[in-house]
C-alpha cells in the first residue's frame, strides 16, 4: 500500500507527528503536545503524504480522522517508533545509567499493591528512564498491543500466547468478596458463594477480564444473582460495596488500604496466576523491573487482614497457573 522509493525517505519524526495528530485529532492539538509550531506539524504531514502517495487523514466536523490507508500506516508507525525508542535506550545504557522509554501494561486489578513499589525501585535504579504505565481492563486489547510490539512488559493473568513474550509466574492472586461493615462483623472467615446468591452484585465492564472471572465463578457454582451496577475500576467497586450498594469480587491486592476488614475469601476459593510477560530481546530496564516484581509479596486473601484463619483453605485456581514455581518461565 505504501510502495515507492519515497517511502525510504520517511523519517521517524514524521512517524511521531502522524501518531500525535491521530491521537489528538487535529494539527493544532498535536503541535501543543509535541511543543512545536503548528506549521511545522502541517508541513511534516503534507510531506509524509506526498512521499507515500496517499492521504493519511480525512477532515470531519469533529477533527482529523485517519483514512483506511492512514490506519494501516499508523499501526506500523507505532511499532517503528517503539522500536526506535528501545534502540535509543539500549545505545545510551551505561553502568547504572539508562535513558529512553519503558512501556508497561497491567491487566486491571493485578499488581495494584505490588506494581507501584517495583516501579519506584526501578526509577531509583534508572532515574533518567521515562516509564509509561497504563491499566487495561480488556485482556484481548492487552494482547493486541503486545502483538504489535507497543508494550515492553505486561502484568497479566494466565500464560503468554503465541510465544511472543516470555512469561514469568510471580504467584497466585486470590479473590475476595467485599461487603458492608455491618455484614463484615457477622460474616464467617470464609464466605460460601451460595450464601451470596440473593445479594445484588457490583460487576465490571462486560468485556473486562475481571468480569470474565466472575462470569466463570457464577456459572461454575450455578448462581445467577442480580447485577446492580457495572464499574470500570476495582477501587470504585470496593467503595460502592462498602456503602451498601451490593457485593463485589476483586483480587486481594486490588482492595484499597482501609477496606481490608470488609473482605472475606470465598468458598470454593477463587484465584488466578499472576504472570509477567517480557518481550524478546528485553533490555536492562525490563530485567530490573522483573526482578523488583519478584521481590514483592503476591497475596493470598489471608495475608491482608481478611480475618483470622482466612488463609487456611488452599485456593482453587480459576485459571491453572502456568508453573508451580514462582518466576519460572512459562513459554
Amino acid at each position: 500500500m505504501f510502495g515507492g522509493e519515497g517511502v525510504e525517505r520517511v523519517s521517524l519524526r514524521q512517524f511521531e507527528y502522524a501518531l500525535a495528530v491521530a491521537e489528538a485529532g487535529s494539527v493544532t492539538a498535536a503541535a501543543e503536545v509535541l511543543r512545536v509550531a503548528q506549521p511545522s506539524v502541517s508541513q511534516q504531514i503534507r510531506g509524509l503524504e506526498r512521499e507515500l502517495g496517499v492521504a493519511l487523514f480525512s477532515r470531519t466536523p469533529t477533527g482529523l480522522v485517519p483514512t483506511a490507508a492512514g490506519r494501516a500506516f499508523l499501526r506500523e508507525a507505532e511499532v517503528a517508533v517503539s522500536a526506535a525508542r528501545r534502540a535509543k535506550a539500549t545505545a545510551r545504557a551505561g553502568a547504572e545509567e539508562l535513558e529512553g522509554e519503558l512501556v508497561v501494561a497491567a491487566q486491571m486489578g493485578l499488581g495494584t499493591r505490588q506494581l507501584p513499589g517495583a516501579l519506584s525501585a526501578l526509577r531509583r535504579r534508572f532515574p533518567r528512564l521515562e516509564i509509561t504505565v497504563f491499566e487495561e481492563a480488556n485482556l484481548a486489547e492487552l494482547e493486541r498491543l503486545s502483538r504489535r510490539g507497543v508494550v515492553d512488559l505486561a502484568l497479566m493473568a494466565g500464560p503468554c500466547e503465541d510465544g511472543l513474550y516470555a512469561g514469568h509466574h510471580l504467584g497466585d492472586e486470590e479473590f475476595v468478596v467485599v461487603t458492608t461493615p455491618e455484614r463484615a462483623q457477622v460474616a464467617a472467615d470464609r464466605v460460601e458463594l451460595r450464601a451470596l446468591e440473593r445479594e445484588p452484585w457490583i460487576r465490571f465492564d462486560q468485556d473486562s477480564a475481571l468480569d470474565g472471572v466472575l462470569r466463570e465463578v457464577l456459572r461454575d457454582n450455578g448462581l445467577a444473582p442480580t447485577t446492580v451496577a457495572r464499574v470500570s475500576q476495582t477501587a470504585t467497586a470496593v467503595r460502592w460495596a462498602a456503602h451498601g450498594l451490593g457485593v463485589t469480587l476483586v483480587p486481594t491486592s486490588a482492595v484499597p488500604p482501609g477496606y481490608e476488614g470488609l473482605t472475606r475469601p470465598v468458598s470454593p476459593a477463587v484465584s488466578i496466576p499472576t504472570v509477567v510477560a517480557v518481550r524478546p530481546g528485553a533490555g536492562p530496564a525490563e530485567a530490573a523491573l522483573l526482578e523488583f516484581l519478584r521481590q514483592e509479596v503476591w497475596h493470598r486473601a489471608g495475608d491482608v487482614g481478611a480475618g483470622p484463619g482466612a488463609g487456611s483453605e488452599p485456593a482453587h485456581n480459576w485459571v491453572a497457573p502456568p508453573s508451580t514455581a514462582n518466576s519460572a518461565p512459562v513459554v
